[in-house]
């Protein structure tokens, strides 16, 4: 390696995305649901208690859209143009006659949450009776996740804003180790590259990025008005079985990620299996 690429690469290694916080204001809130009059209030009270930091902290009002007769995809994103939310709330298979298959959030909320800019926050269908003990009392436990943590502050600061003053924000990234393995491979076909070497640096460097990044997230946010703990998880392992895990072993009340792709239709990178695989966690997809 000569001197100029030397010392570029210590340069590059030094280079740090540091934290910089985005104001969140949840002003406005649109409830969609498909449940009859008498069972509304019920289960306004219940988003309003699960969201109770909104309410502490933004004073929102509440809408409410829908009701047990059938309505179309296309007037739930006419509701959402109208009311011009910064929330909007439901749950999975709204209107869907597959509920009893898991294999998706049902087709309303699958449009929904990719075709409006709007975050929609997912919760488990109101009539799922085998949710945890600790599901939906509040969002003291809150787990941000994407593919590429660092950087990522539109998703930390909105993670934060919903976690409640006093609980424990998880800042989560898990590197995929199949893919760290296939490049592995190829480094071990160059003769010139030491393998076991590469191995253990680029191992090194990939755990570093993320680690940085959510030290400056504990920083920056320890420089704010709320009061919250933040916790690291990062690791290299298998993206949907290690998340899963981590949501289930800390008991995360509230799973906070990115589902927009500007290079395609579908849910961004691994949110739509964790939103899938995930039936008892409440979602906030952004």
């Amino acid at each position: 390696m000569s001197t100029l690429d030397r010392f570029e690469s210590v340069f590059n290694a030094a280079a740090r995305e540091v934290f910089a916080h985005q104001p969140v204001e949840i002003g406005r809130v649109l409830l969609v649901h498909d449940l009859a009059e008498a069972l509304q209030d019920d289960f306004l009270y219940l988003a309003k208690g699960f969201l109770s930091v909104l309410e502490e902290r933004d004073k929102p009002g509440w809408e409410l859209f829908g009701g047990h007769v059938p309505f179309s995809v296309r007037e739930v994103l006419n509701a959402v143009e109208q009311a011009k939310p910064d929330l909007v709330v439901t749950y999975r298979h709204l209107h869907s006659t597959v509920g009893e298959w898991p294999h998706s959030l049902g087709e309303h909320v699958d449009v929904l949450t990719q075709a409006t800019s709007t975050p929609v926050l997912v919760l488990p269908h109101p009539g799922r009776k085998d949710l945890p003990e600790h599901a939906l009392k509040n969002t003291g436990r809150v787990m941000a996740v994407t593919d590429h943590l660092a950087g990522d502050h539109r998703l930390v600061s909105h993670a934060a804003h919903f976690t409640r003053d006093g609980g424990t924000l998880y800042l989560a990234h898990v590197e995929d180790d199949t893919v760290f393995e296939r490049y592995i491979a190829a480094i071990g076909k160059i003769p010139d590259l030491d393998t076991d070497i590469a191995r253990e640096e680029i191992r090194a460097r990939l755990m570093v990025d993320p680690t940085d990044y959510i030290e400056s997230c504990r920083a920056g946010l320890a420089r704010g008005n709320q009061t919250l703990k933040v916790e690291s998880r990062v690791k290299l392992g298998h993206q949907l079985a290690d998340y899963r895990g981590l949501v289930e072993e800390n008991e995360i009340d509230l799973l906070v990620m990115y589902t927009k792709d500007d290079e395609q239709l579908a849910m961004h990178g691994i949110a739509y299996p964790l939103a899938v695989e995930l039936r008892a966690t409440p979602l906030l997809l952004l």
